[in-house]
């Protein structure tokens, strides 16, 4: 075997393990020093179709989204045994003005390009003033302005390996994404990075969707500030976080400590961040603002203690309150009916009873008759508007008309003896049953209450419960936005919020054992 041959295998050898690798490949072809966050992103964006990154200032999120191109570009594309490719590969890098693109996103590319070049590793292409081209035409990088009314210019990237980065995602159009999740087909990729300084839209959204692979960027954990120096240069250094610390944090004492206020402790002492602190350094979104009904740390800190709970219980629980069962029944074009299991303060699951988008009544109905069968304490409520009218009635039909509720969101808001009802302070009133419903859920969740609200992990409801709004009439009755309105933002119904809120419908509630929320 001649040398040649020998460098062509060991060669061929060290791009399969950086193809199984691709940290590997950024350390030794690109020769970049990533930080175990970093890191993480890139395993993510190897594995997962997509991964979402909000950051604090100059954490590295747009370098190692560059990193993450790189990858793909080199990686991803394959060759017969003749050298024809026939696997392509296509890398769309944007973002929202052409400042960013050429200021930002080329440049990242250009340094690792030509970086790998001055270590002896010759990428395959020529660097150009906004792409990589090769000598395929099918195998490119390219960056370009996310144009909000040029939706065309996405539709030239179906390929066999298909990946777009999107830089300061929190400035884009949802209609732009549309346009991206087009292509969104074989084996590709979105990477998306931003700072989160809007709790709207789609790359918010990203944050709290099933769909996606999540990460933070938090400025307080840069390598930098943790070591008080130069470690990684051009990221967040400590000078930088002390500065902001003192001028957009207020020192509190330790007994005072709030997580729903992202309080932290630095060098011993206790802060509570202001919104601008949130968004530059701890790479969270502002607070939420005051039309939203539910803040997401809510929502955070009820799954918090939902896994706590079940990890000290393990599969031997006894709950201390009969079963409510909230039930949101599918309509006619939709999936699913959504079946919210509570027992007093702990919702224990949402499950899915899938109809395939047609009526399904009966079986609904088989199956909430079912559960009120096998435990006699339990009650089901039921939207009987729509739909949900013949499962009901179907329910009375076999026998439990004394635990089978009933739930109008048109209804007023009032008790069986017609008395107005009101939130828990007594100081607010409803337009509807549907806002006292969805309040109730909130005043539940607020940790204020200390109501000890426990939910299941579910990503499904976490964009739910924070996109809904509220106002108040010109009579000072509290209201909830149409659902329509919300189906718009979130590109579907709020199904599995509305059957928890069902769970709250004011009738009397059982109890069976001990009240194990005194536990907590």
């Amino acid at each position: 075997m001649t040398m040649n041959e020998t460098y062509e295998l060991s060669a061929k050898a060290k791009i399969i393990a950086w193809r199984q690798d691709w940290c590997a490949f950024a350390r030794e072809a690109l020769g970049v020093s990533l930080d175990v966050e970093q890191e993480a992103i890139l395993r993510s964006v190897q594995l997962n179709p997509r991964t979402s990154v909000a950051s604090g200032t100059a954490r590295g999120k747009d370098f190692v989204a560059a990193v993450a191109a790189i990858c793909f570009m080199y990686l991803t594309p394959k060759w017969n045994e003749k050298g024809e490719l026939i696997a392509n590969t296509k890398v769309a890098l944007t973002a929202p003005t052409e400042r960013q693109v050429k200021n930002i996103c080329v440049p990242e590319i250009a340094r690792l390009f030509n970086r790998a070049k001055s270590r002896g590793i010759d990428l395959p292409g020529k660097m150009m003033a906004f792409d990589i081209r090769t000598d395929h035409e099918e195998w490119f990088l390219t960056a370009f302005r996310a144009d909000p009314h040029r939706h065309e210019s996405w539709s030239g990237f179906h390929a066999v390996n298909t990946m777009f980065v999107v830089t300061e995602a929190s400035g884009i159009l949802d209609d732009t994404f549309t346009a991206i999740e087009g292509n969104l087909q074989g084996n590709s990729r979105i990477l998306i990075v931003f700072n989160p300084n809007t709790t709207i839209g789609y790359a918010a959204r990203s944050q709290k969707g099933e769909r996606w692979s999540k990460f933070r960027l938090n400025s307080l954990t840069a390598p930098n500030v943790v070591q008080k120096q130069s470690i990684i240069p051009g990221q967040v250094d400590y000078a930088w976080v002390k500065d902001k610390i003192d001028n957009w944090c207020s020192v509190i004492q330790e007994a005072d400590y709030n997580e729903t206020f992202d309080d932290f402790v630095f060098e011993g002492i206790w802060y509570r961040p202001e919104d601008n602190f949130r968004k530059k350094v701890l790479g969270k979104f502002p607070k939420v603002s005051e039309d939203n009904l539910i803040p997401e740390v809510w929502i955070e800190l009820a799954q918090k203690r939902w896994l706590d709970y079940h990890q000290q219980h393990g599969q031997h629980l006894r709950y201390a309150d009969a079963l409510r069962l909230g039930v949101d029944v599918a309509g006619m074009g939709r999936d699913s009916t959504v079946f919210c299991y509570r027992y007093g303060n702990i919702v224990q699951q949402f499950t899915q009873s899938n109809s395939g988008g047609a009526a399904d009544h009966m079986q609904v109905a088989g199956k909430i008759a079912a559960i009120l069968g096998l435990d006699r304490q339990a009650q089901a409520i039921v939207d009987t508007i729509g739909e949900g009218a013949g499962v009901y009635a179907r329910i009375l039909e076999v026998g439990y008309k004394s635990r089978a509720v009933s739930c109008k969101y048109s209804e007023a808001a009032t008790n069986d003896k017609g008395e107005k009802l009101t939130d828990l302070t007594g100081q607010y009133s409803f337009a509807n049953m549907r806002a006292y419903l969805f309040w109730a859920v909130r005043d539940w969740l607020n940790p204020k209450n200390q109501q000890n609200a426990m939910l299941p992990p579910d990503a499904a409801l976490m964009e739910e419960a924070t996109e809904i709004k509220w106002k108040f009439q010109s009579n000072g009755a509290i209201i909830i936005e149409p659902k329509d309105e919300i189906k718009k933002r979130l590109g579907r119904s709020t199904d599995a919020f509305d059957a928890l809120a069902n769970t709250f419908y004011p009738t009397k509630m059982n109890k069976r054992i001990m009240n194990l929320g005194n536990l907590f």
